[in-house]
């Protein structure tokens, strides 16, 4: 380089550390561990996990943030669309909550980036669980352990606000985690994975193609994508999802909803056209314990899924075909069911009784 002058010399080097820095930055996704527990607020946390089951946050009294996200189901329900408020009905999956903290956008539709504003749309919501925030704070104040946790976690004096439930709903949710799966034991050099489940990865990796949408701790990489996924026939056979899903669209200052029928996911709340159809990625771990799959339930089995995928998505999808032999298709499948650490058992707290008015602490 000595017969180079000084600038063209800084321009070489420039373009070689630009170079670099592309190379850097294009290293293919990988699969990558859960990251140490979150540290958090013990005493929130605390309160938070006996309000995730207090029933007595909805409107009448009748449903709990646990009604919807169950822990023995991986923290979903089991149904392909989830139930809404009384007289209600919802229109689409109810995801599992494990690693919540994780996720980068919390919803089907992309909306919801921050975990204590998600649970305070899930409460306060009509569709959900129809709550009051000064009512909520009324009704804690008449549960004696409930309040004693309150003034635990926030203080003993000063003014108590609805912010603070769903402050301390969102801490423990940030205390839920995946246990370790095999994958990860595998991925650590603690253990290898059955040859079927070993070959699955590679396809995943390789071949299939997965990883490009899901890598990272929790297997997606939190934007949106269009599948073609089916609707559900449930969305136009009961009118009550119709509705919610008209609502929905309403709320979230969608032009003229009234047209729509089907689900059109990111759209509704990004309103650009491009993502009319499309969903977040979601993460993959847990999946054994989180079926039905897709945003709206629409696959049993994780057999499907893969055939499905394998297919190219349905119509408008942005997926190719994989073209994948029967036997590689059950080989994904059991990598995907590797994924799936045993649950661990989350004790319901106990039902706390009302006091007395005339007894209630100010």
């Amino acid at each position: 380089m000595s017969f180079l002058r000084k600038g063209s010399r800084a321009a070489l080097t420039a373009c070689i550390l630009a170079a670099t820095s592309t190379a850097a930055s294009a290293q293919p996704p990988l699969l990558t561990p859960l990251p140490a527990p979150a540290a958090v607020n013990p005493a929130r946390a605390e309160l938070g996990r006996h309000l995730f089951f207090e029933p007595r946050l909805s409107g009448d009294g009748s449903r709990s943030c646990a009604s919807c996200h169950i822990p023995s189901q991986g923290f979903s329900d089991g149904e392909p669309l989830s139930r809404g408020y009384n007289g209600t009905e919802y229109f689409r999956n109810a995801p599992g909550l494990l690693s919540v903290r994780l996720k980068s956008r919390l919803m089907w539709d992309g909306r919801g980036t921050n975990l204590v504003g998600a649970v305070r749309e899930m409460v306060l919501s009509g569709q959900f669980m129809n709550g009051n925030a000064e009512i909520i704070v009324e009704r804690i104040r008449q549960i004696p352990h409930l309040f004693m946790l309150w003034r635990r976690a926030f203080g003993e004096s000063g003014e108590r606000r609805g912010d603070q439930v769903f402050q301390s709903i969102a801490e423990y949710l940030t205390t839920l985690d995946f246990g370790r799966s095999p994958v990860d034991s595998a991925l650590g050099g603690e253990g290898s994975l059955p040859s079927l489940a070993d070959e699955g990865m590679r396809l995943f990796k390789g071949k299939a193609g997965c990883i490009a949408c899901h890598h990272g701790p929790l297997l997606s990489d939190g934007r949106p994508h269009r599948l073609g996924v089916p609707d559900h026939a449930a969305l136009v056979r009961d009118p009550l999802r119709t509705v919610s899903l008209l609502s929905h669209y309403a709320e979230n200052g969608l032009a003229n909803p009234m047209v729509e029928r089907g689900d059109i996911g990111v759209y509704a709340i990004n309103k650009n056209g491009g993502d009319r159809g499309s969903f977040i990625t979601p993460g993959l771990r847990g999946l054994s314990h989180t079926a039905p799959y897709m945003h709206n339930g629409r696959y049993d089995s994780l057999d499907e899924v893969v055939d499905f995928h394998d297919r190219g998505g349905g119509p408008g999808s942005e997926l190719r075909p994989l073209r994948l032999t029967a036997h590689e298709r059950r080989a994904l499948v059991a990598f995907l069911q590797a994924l799936s650490p045993p649950l661990q058992d989350v004790a319901e707290p106990p039902t706390h009784e009302y006091l007395p008015v005339d007894r209630i602490r100010r």
